[in-house]
């Protein structure tokens, strides 16, 4: 599974204006990150996936931006895999068993948001979505307890959740 990860985070709860953080993967370095599995930066710049994590779910994600209200969007391409594809986005990100999470599965030709909760993962809503090979554009865009996923900018999921209230 190969991916490559262009986050956008808008942050507006905090008070501040609207503010936009890239992360281009420039530079081979993942030390703010937390990864399960095996994550690598290619000299393209792309995140990739290369070794699946044994004993949970192959998580990449980042502690140093937090938001209640805002939009992250990620780009991604699904190259291998026999039981999953695609890509995801973690949100409201609490710890390793605790997060919202959309994920799009070309094999299943579904969009999906999931609750991660203790560790158990629930459905929480599911479109039939079918896209081309290649690249693609997922974003999320939390308000409150209310959150749309749109993939290649296409609004596909809507839902309200306030489980997870926190930054």
């Amino acid at each position: 599974m190969l991916k490559k990860l262009i986050l956008i985070t808008t942050l507006l709860s905090s008070g501040l204006l609207a503010q936009t953080i890239n992360y281009d993967f420039q530079e081979d370095n993942l030390t703010q990150w937390n990864t399960f599995g095996e994550w690598k930066i290619s000299k393209e710049h792309i995140l990739s996936m290369v070794e699946r994590s044994k004993g949970s779910f192959n998580l990449c994600y980042t502690k140093s931006v937090a938001f209640l209200d805002g939009n992250v969007t990620v780009k991604f391409k699904a190259n291998a895999g026999r039981i999953d594809q695609g890509g995801g986005i973690m949100w409201r990100v609490q710890d390793n068993d605790n997060y919202y999470v959309a994920r799009f599965n070309p094999l299943e030709d579904n969009f999906r948001f999931y609750l991660v909760h203790d560790g158990i993962r629930s459905e929480l809503s599911s479109a039939d979505v079918k896209l081309t090979k290649g690249w693609h554009s997922m974003s999320i865009e939390q308000k409150g307890a209310s959150f749309k996923g749109y993939l290649d900018g296409k609004l596909y999921l809507e839902y309200q959740e306030k489980r997870l209230n926190k930054t």
